[in-house]
């Protein structure tokens, strides 16, 4: 509880310093968690405490599959306490195929709208871009998730958040279009298991319309909301006394096995 108390001042204080000449703003006591996180980073304006509410709840702990959760939970095994479990999640979050794919499509667009030339790139030009993305052997950022097999909910509630407060904004416009072009295009190569939108091909271009151009920060904001997840969990795993997490070790000889389809791994 003081971890996750603490994370938003923490977060609002590096966002403070690193950009904002080092001017710390207090916290208000009469404000929610969200709502104050986003006073302290000095944004006031009303719609952007009600995204940091949303962002928050939709950036928590998912399922316990992912990086950044199991790195929490496999350290709290060794009853490691929860600042050091917590510290090990965010090493995960860091990653690019993790928490930092948010701002690695920020970066995508950017790049795309500075190559074509244009601030609010037609569909034609997005598929494209796209088929040249994919040329070079690169992925399209924010579309596929190991698990889900559809659009993300979580970039539906944005979308929605969208429509309601900024339905006119280039970039989320943008964002819209692409949403219209990949999936089908994915699709017709018939290689993507899922070509489907996740939660980061959205929450960049929110934050960019109330002014948060900082997108190496975006990750700071969904390892904030993380917490509220990956804490709960660590408290269940001491409530059930779960054991100490140990992958299986396994021999050269059953790996040969498991190439040449004799063991019972891969079924008869």
């Amino acid at each position: 509880m003081d971890l996750i108390a603490r994370l938003p001042r923490v977060a609002a204080y590096i966002y403070r310093r690193k950009y904002k000449g080092g001017e710390h703003i207090q916290p208000n006591g009469l404000l929610d968690w969200s709502g104050n996180f986003a006073h302290m980073m000095g944004y006031s304006n009303e719609e952007f405490k009600e995204l940091m509410r949303l962002y928050m709840t939709i950036h928590a702990d998912h399922e316990g599959g992912n990086v950044s959760a199991h790195a929490t939970h496999l350290v709290g095994s060794a009853l490691s306490d929860p600042y050091l479990s917590f510290a090990a999640g965010m090493n995960g979050l860091a990653g690019p195929l993790h928490g930092l794919a948010n701002q690695e499509v920020i970066k995508w667009i950017y790049d795309m709208r500075e190559e074509l030339g244009v601030e609010t790139p037609s569909k034609e030009q997005i598929e494209e871009y796209v088929k040249k993305t994919l040329s070079e052997g690169k992925v399209v950022p924010g579309y596929g998730h190991a698990v889900l097999r559809k659009t993300d909910p979580r970039f539906t509630a944005q979308m929605e958040f969208g429509k309601k407060h900024l339905p006119q904004d280039a970039l989320v416009n943008t964002v819209w279009n692409i949403y219209e072009v990949v999936p089908p295009l994915l699709k017709s190569l018939g290689k993507v298991k899922n070509p489907w939108p996740n939660v980061d091909a959205h929450s960049g271009a929110l934050l960019v319309h109330y002014g948060m151009v900082e997108y190496e920060f975006y990750t700071v904001l969904f390892g904030v909301s993380r917490a509220l997840g990956v804490l709960a969990s660590l408290c269940w795993d001491r409530a059930l006394s779960f054991p100490l997490e140990r992958p299986k070790s396994v021999t050269t000889d059953l790996v040969k096995k498991w190439l040449d389809g004799k063991d019972e791994i891969w079924g008869d």
